[in-house]
């Protein structure tokens, strides 16, 4: 069996939280500027509906994980098996 260093660990989560921040950004991009659209109409007309601001980005973002849906599946497979591939070399 194969120790496992802090370094490794340390990389491990690095490389996950980096995953976890790719595969969200399209979401987060899309619902900020969404709401920044929303806010400068409600800005312009005085309308300050709160549903006004929560729908657009709703459907935004369903938009955007429709879109942006496979590449984000591929990326989350290709971590998901370059983990396990990890764990098997580290159990051997």
């Amino acid at each position: 069996m194969v120790s496992i260093s802090q370094a490794d660990i340390t990389s491990i989560v690095g490389q996950g939280l980096y995953i976890v921040l790719i595969v969200s950004a399209p979401m987060l991009i899309t619902a900020l500027i969404v709401g920044f659209i929303v806010s400068i109409f409600q800005a312009a007309t005085q309308i300050n509906e709160q549903t006004l601001s929560f729908v657009p980005k709703v459907v935004g973002v369903f938009v955007s994980i429709i879109a942006c849906g496979p590449w984000m599946l591929t990326k989350l497979m290709n971590y998901t098996q370059q983990l396990y591939n990890y764990i098997i070399t580290v159990l051997k």
